[in-house]
């Protein structure tokens, strides 16, 4: 901790990434921003990043947030309006600040613009009752209104569109990052920085050790870990796992080209080789997607458009789920809607938060290998590859010829928002970031955190949703037909804490940073823990962390924890 603090803050105020929504805290566009050095540096306005934000400048820490898009929030304001919890009383502090915000703003009757509060319903499996404090659904609209509410008047210096230079733009001296530089060439300094990315770019240009895939289940004792693709020919001990059985294929779709002709190659998006071993581990990520919000009224509907580059046999594997029916297609799946491979959780104002959900989905299974490593170009081609392939899947829903005309009529009544995003098409810019880098630091957050196997003693806040992991992979059963693999629904019995030590780096490789989204964890433990809720907690925690260790001139991992527990539940956070 060597820089002196900062001794005078910028307040210069330009247009938001969202025109609507204004705020007096100090923010900057562009590369021009003279605000160079702050107590706390935030890389990423994630809602995690926002979290750390507010709580620091509460504390009294002057505060840079650097965000590399034009739009604040992550996904809570990209298009997940529909809140994976699992345990509401968990979660606290400024998370519960959020939602309950959220309530507010829809018990104002103007933001009800396109159906009256009465006619609304909540959908999904997050549902906000009668008498809750906290509202759990939202419009994304909604979401970044209430952010940049929080905001408002706190001593923030906000910079937007503004990258790391991930080769050279990290400087250290004895162990600790004393500045991040920007690929525009921009400076910024600080006694604490957290990474708040989904991505984890800080803490890998810090030189901090990480991991990307799934481990196998022998290196931490877990049995949830690894491919996991319950296909009879291929599991580790003989056994058939309770995976991969939902989001796959129903029985009998062919993989290649031309029907029962392997030479004339397989189907796109099929991966050769097979499934791999159960329990193995690799260096493959589940699949991302975009969480769509659209809108059945006529007034505020962008209708699903074909893109330029549209292949008819990208979606081949899609009519021929449906063709391989064996009766009524609403027979197809047990769960789930009987027609449209979604899940369309209702939003206020007739608006939804739409996900993945059987077989062939907006899930773009087995396409994001490369993107935790990939450069920023890379990473942009993959996204809009994301969103071609997506834009592709609507529109074959709603209006191709071979899809059954039930499940036609019913997907082209919906389209993209015109009020929701800055795109003229609706679609948003965040992809759905499932998971990417996770930091490797003393304390590992592993299956038996979340089974109540171990439980840790250091806690600095909860999590509660199952262990979650979308698809990996797709692949060539050993019947010869087409599943997906790496799906993993298996419930906590009870909330678990997180570990202060996970949120850490080791010591000897960085001493001043902080890690609340990309965080130390296991590939099945951090599907329990990457909900944004979580990660609205885990920032608050990091923030108050990072304040002691600037008043204390100490490294973060050195705080005693009874302070920063007494601290945390006097903020209100949830630690058992």
């Amino acid at each position: 901790m060597k820089l002196s603090k900062i001794t005078s803050a910028i307040l210069l105020l330009v247009i938001c990434g969202f025109a609507s929504c204004t705020n007096k805290s100090s923010i900057v566009d562009d590369a021009n921003a003279s605000a160079k050095s702050a107590d706390i540096v935030i890389y990423g306005g994630t809602s995690a990043g926002l979290s750390a934000a507010i709580q620091a400048a509460r504390m009294g820490k002057s505060v840079i947030l650097i965000e590399p898009s034009t739009r604040l929030g992550g996904l809570t304001t990209g298009g997940l309006g529909q809140t994976d919890i699992g345990n509401k009383q968990v979660v606290g502090g400024i998370a519960r600040e959020f939602y309950r915000n959220i309530k507010s703003h829809y018990q104002d009757s103007t933001n009800w613009v396109w159906q009256a509060r009465s006619d609304y319903v909540d959908g999904g499996q997050t549902r906000s009752g009668k008498d809750e404090d906290a509202m759990w659904t939202f419009e994304p609209s909604a979401a970044l209104k209430v952010y940049h509410n929080m905001l408002e008047n706190l001593a923030i210096t906000i910079i937007y569109k503004q990258r790391l230079d991930r080769a050279t733009g990290v400087a250290k001296f004895e162990g600790e990052i004393t500045s991040i530089t920007m690929e525009s060439g921009e400076t910024y300094q600080g006694k604490v920085f957290i990474d708040a990315t989904y991505e984890g770019d800080l803490l890998a240009s810090a030189g901090v050790s990480y991991t990307v895939g799934r481990e196998a289940n022998s290196q931490y004792g877990e049995t949830l870990n690894g491919v996991q693709a319950n296909d009879k020919s291929e599991t580790l001990l003989g056994s058939v796992s309770n995976n991969s059985v939902y989001h796959n294929f129903i029985k009998g779709v062919d993989p290649y080209i031309v029907k029962g002709d392997p030479k004339s190659g397989l189907l796109p998006f099929i991966t050769g080789g097979g499934p791999g071993i159960d329990g193995e581990g690799d260096n493959r990520i589940q699949a991302y997607c975009f969480r769509m919000t659209l809108t059945d009224h006529p007034d505020n509907r962008i209708p699903f458009a074909k893109p330029e580059n549209y292949k008819e046999l990208d979606y081949e594997l899609l009519f021929r789920n449906y063709e391989a029916a064996d009766g009524p297609i609403e027979e197809m799946y047990s769960y789930g809607d009987p027609l449209v491979p979604w899940i369309n959780s209702a939003m206020p104002n007739r608006k939804t938060d739409t996900n993945n959900q059987k077989g062939f989905s907006t899930d773009f299974i087995g396409q994001n290998w490369d993107y935790p490593e990939a450069s920023y170009e890379e990473r942009e081609e993959i996204v809009e590859r994301h969103r071609q392939y997506q834009q592709g899947l609507m529109w074959t829903l709603a209006y191709h010829p071979r899809i059954p005309a039930k499940v036609r009529e019913k997907v082209s009544q919906w389209g993209t928002c015109k009020d929701e995003y800055e795109r003229e098409d609706g679609w948003q810019q965040q992809l759905y970031i499932r998971e990417a880098r996770r930091m490797i630091s003393d304390y590992v957050m592993t299956q038996k955190n979340c089974e109540g196997m171990e439980v840790v003693s250091d806690p600095i806040g909860m999590a509660a949703y199952g262990m979650d992991s979308h698809h990996v992979k797709r692949y060539v059963n050993s019947d010869g037909f087409v599943s997906n693999e790496g799906n993993v629904e298996a419930h906590v019995k009870a909330p678990f804490p997180i570990s202060y030590r996970s949120i850490v780096p080791k010591k000897e490789e960085c001493t001043n940073l902080l890690v609340p989204v990309s965080l130390s964890a296991s590939h099945i433990a951090f599907g329990s823990i990457r909900m944004e809720p979580v990660f609205m907690v885990l920032g608050q925690s990091s923030a108050v962390i990072a304040s002691m260790a600037v008043d204390e001139i100490k490294p973060v991992q050195n705080i005693d924890y009874t302070k920063i527990r007494e601290e945390l539940i006097r903020l209100g956070q949830i630690l058992e």
